[in-house]
């Protein structure tokens, strides 16, 4: 019995929104005619009957059989007519959970095809820093200093064994000469008429100046500062002590000696973002043929999905907008998304972040969506936690960030060193400031609280984003970096910013490994 019959057979059992027992499919597939004998199981199900029982498909089976013995004439009678059209998808028809007076797909269960493992005590997930319901920030002026106090503190923690730290006040009364050094925000950076660079670093006390010098080998780090982040710098004050020039400069950085967690078994996580549904440009082919591939034997070791944000395409979001949209009612956007997570095999347990489509605060840190989203997304009781937020997998970490500050780290940084076509580079700036929004007031925005949620205090082993719909991958200190793509195509607007997507993809990355391999279903 082909794998890929089970697997076809549930997609048509739920397009026509009936779950199925898993000796039922077998039995199915099973048959002389599994096409002719779904369609007669379906057309005697009871009118109340949401699942196909075993007991169903045994009737019919012994009915076909009774009905294929030869009659008095000799002739035997035909189990199907001669236009009857086959009830089950052979990839030519995709059953589309959206059609007017299609019924809606009910969730599945585990797939026959997969026959995925879903033994609790082989599982095991946690979330970390999912700050929903926790939002303390008012907007007022000590917010924002009790912020950037916080992640002054958290990662200049990571710094001070490092140099020898002395506060901006202590600095400005030390004699000119001295070797100094200092922990604090980048609060300015600017060149001088000579080519060399200013930075002014700012610490709860005070602010000072250091001078980089365009000759020593450090200057092209320069490029790589943004406002906002948390620095080290050691050097020589001048003799009038009112500036310090740099011998060197250190970031928090990921330690190059972390060695990532894995986990025991071989088991994989399917990590995709950018949903988009609602949009006249998502794909819904891709994602039934995503949805399909998770049901087979290729797929039987993925138990983990994470969506890293904009399951929705959102309204008003950017200038005429709704002029690309399929659905224009928010609500209903959310209500066609789950519909087309009901594909996805029950046994997979699946988490969910915020993005900037989505309907929550624009402001990072992002809160899970309210009681009323989650009432509608509530297909196979997803987790769904702020935006980032870190989610463990059987030992290994995984830090989910949507990734609106890669438009600011792409825009600020040189080409060579941050570009839409290579995401993952970008992602490695991130890791390297240890925050995945370094910058205040630019193009990502930033909500106050008490403390800062956007702070990397613990190095994940895996580093996971979206929204900039481009894919990519790789390695930093140890550390897998992936932007998986989007499943929308290219729009009019994304057309007037030069985006041009990397959608219908999934990496699949094996969890007892950190390897990846990526399926393409477009």
């Amino acid at each position: 019995m082909p794998l890929e019959a089970s697997a076809r057979i549930v997609s048509e059992l739920t397009s026509r929104g009936y779950n199925a027992e898993r000796e039922a499919v077998t039995k199915l597939a099973s048959a002389d005619d599994p096409h002719a004998t779904l369609e007669r199981v379906v057309e005697e199900l009871p009118a109340d009957a949401l699942v196909v029982q075993t007991d169903h498909v045994e009737a019919v089976l012994s009915a076909t059989e009774a009905d294929a013995k030869p009659t008095a004439g000799g002739q035997q009678s035909p189990a199907t007519t001669e236009n009857e059209d086959p009830s089950v998808s052979t990839g030519d028809r995709t059953a589309d959970p959206t059609a007017v007076g299609g019924a809606a797909p009910v969730e599945t269960g585990g797939s026959a095809g997969a026959n995925r493992s879903v033994d609790p005590e082989l599982r095991s997930l946690e979330i970390a820093g999912d700050m929903t319901g926790d939002s303390t920030g008012t907007g007022e002026y000590e917010d924002f200093v009790a912020v950037f106090r916080d992640r002054l503190e958290k990662l200049g923690s990571k710094l001070r064994g490092r140099v020898n730290h002395r506060p901006a006040t202590a600095i400005q009364k030390m004699p000119g000469g001295g070797e100094v050094g200092m922990v604090g925000l980048v609060n300015d950076i600017r060149s001088t008429a000579s080519g060399h660079w200013l930075i002014e670093l700012e610490d709860a006390t005070g602010t000072f100046p250091w001078l980089v010098m365009k000759d020593r080998e450090y200057a092209d780090l320069v490029e790589e500062l943004l406002c906002d982040e948390v620095l080290a710098m050691e050097g020589t004050l001048a003799d009038d002590s009112g500036i310090a020039f740099v011998d060197s400069m250190y970031f928090p950085d990921v330690p190059r000696t972390h060695k990532p967690s894995t986990a025991d078994r071989h088991v994989q996580a399917a990590l995709i973002s950018d949903v988009h549904v609602g949009s006249q440009e998502f794909m819904h082919d891709a994602w039934n043929a995503f949805a399909d591939w998770l049901h087979t034997a290729e797929a039987q070791h993925v138990e983990y999905l994470l969506i890293a944000g904009d399951m929705v395409e959102g309204v008003g979001v950017y200038p005429n907008q709704d002029e690309e949209l399929d659905v224009v009612d928010i609500y209903e956007q959310y209500e066609v998304f789950n519909e087309y997570l009901k594909q996805v095999p029950g046994d997979i347990e699946i988490v969910m972040i915020p993005g900037n489509h989505d309907a929550v605060r624009l402001a990072e840190p992002q809160p899970g969506f309210d009681e009323n989203l989650r009432e509608i997304m509530s297909a196979h009781d997803s987790r769904i936690v702020s935006n980032p937020s870190t989610v463990t997998l059987e030992g290994v970490s995984v830090l989910m960030y949507h990734g609106v500050s890669l438009d600011e780290v792409i825009a600020e940084l040189p080409e060579e060193k941050a570009s839409y076509d290579d995401p993952h580079k970008a992602m490695f700036h991130l890791l390297k400031k240890r925050h995945v929004a370094p910058q205040f007031g630019g193009h990502t925005r930033l909500a106050p609280e008490e403390e800062d949620y956007l702070v990397m205090e613990e190095v994940p082993d895996i580093f996971h984003t979206g929204h900039v719909h481009k894919l990519g991958f790789g390695k930093y200190h140890n550390v897998l970096a992936i932007n998986s793509g989007c499943w929308q195509s290219q729009t009019d607007f994304q057309k007037s910013v030069n985006i041009d997507p990397d959608a219908g993809f999934a990496p699949i990355v094996d969890l007892d490994t950190l390897d990846v391999t990526v399926q393409k279903f477009s």
